[in-house]
């Protein structure tokens, strides 16, 4: 009785570093209402595409499949990622809908630009304003 009586005492302790480190990650970014608050291609990448795509982009099959972006010659015709963030595709949710222009192209230059891929003609909030119509 005093082992088991002991053992529920020491839990408490044992689980102090756990939880310290927990306390110590940084919150992640919350954007308002309906719409995302950031605004490089970066951050946005990070808080919204990379919880399928995965951080290094290699995309992931499990509870759907996520298509890798890294390396990806699927994205050397600017018009085909913007189309896909606007319109989404398949399993893709239309993720421009909650963008703005400026959003979507900088999402999509930082993809084509990062992760092994080197397509460096930009795309435009304009070329993103055409894909909405």
């Amino acid at each position: 009785m005093t082992i088991r009586l002991a053992a529920c005492l020491m839990l408490p302790v044992l689980a102090l570093p756990a939880v310290a480190s927990a306390q110590e990650a940084p919150a992640p970014m919350l954007s308002p209402a309906s719409t995302f608050a950031e605004t490089d291609g970066a951050a946005l990448f990070a808080n919204v595409c990379q919880a399928c795509h995965m951080p290094a982009a290699q995309g992931a099959i499990g509870a759907g499949h996520y298509p890798a972006l890294a390396k990806n010659p699927n994205l050397e015709t600017g018009a085909y990622p913007v189309y896909v963030v606007v319109h989404g595709l398949k399993g893709m949710p239309p993720v421009g809908r909650m963008m703005n222009d400026d959003q979507v192209a900088a999402v999509v230059n930082y993809l084509r630009t990062s992760f092994g891929n080197s397509y460096t003609d930009p795309v435009t909030a304009k070329d993103v304003a055409d894909a909405r119509n």
